[in-house]
């Protein structure tokens, strides 16, 4: 077992503090949060050991799994790699894109191995699906949500959008060519909806909405393919295959067939794929303890996250 500890102990921090603690790949050794009060009621609360520094727990686990503000995870990821620590670290991977590089070259430097929070890759009706996704060359998807001041710090981009940034990169195997965005601040700071379209040189396209003042919470992908079509609902948990193919000799009489211009058949097959039920968190977590133990690449690597980063910086620019 690994020993683990987590920097912050905020909402989602407890998340990880109480998965980390059910696993059997990890040791949880403990937290470390700056506010003395917050730390308190969570050792108090929970029985999880509270730390007086960073440098105090990372001295006494092999794994940091920094959950704190993106503005603190470089210096947090840089404390924990120069002391010999992987890191899991949340998303955003970092506040920059030469954050994000130089913790790239410590972690190859230290030889430590880090992985970075995407969530959504480890959403089980992604899952179903994802080894059917082949090039796609249109993709839209929405992730809308209700408001909430957590998360306010950062534009929706980084908040919520690079969630479906990270998810396009994963599928489409091609380089960016350009982005197109527009962001409208309602009640924020910084923009609280935004839209994109990201163009690959392979021709593929991405229409990106993210929204944190919607009346009513979405969480939805469609992916366009030669002869299929493939829709996943990171929500409800829920994915659909519609797919193509030419007409058999003897089709059932109740199968829909399309006919186009040129006179060609084909027949739509609808497919449900079994969603097999997970704990996202839980699996992101041990797989990367797996990577860890086995010595082989993490799910979502740091060049990764900071691609996505990279991404989503490319959105806001256009703004």
């Amino acid at each position: 077992m690994l020993k683990a500890g987590v920097l912050g102990a905020g909402h989602l921090g407890k998340i990880h503090l109480r998965l980390l603690q059910q696993s059997t790949k990890y040791d949880l050794v403990g937290f470390y949060d700056p506010s003395k009060e917050n730390a308190k009621n969570v050792a108090d609360e929970f029985g999880y050991k509270a730390f007086n520094s960073i440098e105090e727990l990372i001295n006494a686990v092999d794994v940091v799994d920094i959950v704190t503000p993106t503005l603190s995870h470089f210096e947090c990821a840089k404390q924990a790699i120069e002391k010999g620590c992987h890191i899991f670290i949340e998303k955003p991977i970092t506040n920059t894109i030469l954050e994000a590089e130089a913790i790239k070259t410590l972690a190859s430097q230290y030889h430590v191995k880090g992985q970075v929070g995407h969530v959504e890759r480890f959403n089980p009706a992604f899952l179903a699906v994802k080894d059917k996704i082949d090039n796609p060359m249109f993709i839209e998807a929405h992730r809308l949500a209700e408001f909430n001041p957590r998360g306010t710090d950062v534009p929706v981009v980084l908040d919520l959008m690079i969630h479906d940034i990270d998810i396009i990169l994963s599928v489409v195997q091609s380089k960016v060519k350009n982005v197109h965005a527009s962001g409208v601040a309602v009640i924020s700071e910084t923009p609280d909806i935004a839209n994109a379209r990201i163009a690959f040189e392979n021709g593929c396209v991405a229409n990106l909405t993210a929204s944190r003042i919607s009346m009513k919470n979405m969480r939805k992908s469609r992916f366009f393919q030669k002869d299929a079509y493939i829709s996943v609902n990171f929500l409800s948990k829920e994915s659909e295959l519609v797919r193509m193919k030419d007409v058999p000799e003897n089709p059932d009489e109740f199968a829909m067939i399309l006919q186009n211009a040129e006179g060609i058949k084909k027949q739509i097959y609808f497919e449900n794929p079994e969603v097999e039920d997970n704990n996202a968190i839980l699996d992101e977590l041990e797989t990367f303890a797996d990577a860890i133990n086995t010595n082989t690449t993490p799910i979502v690597t740091l060049s990764q996250g900071a691609e996505a980063l990279r991404v989503a910086q490319m959105v806001i620019d256009c703004f």
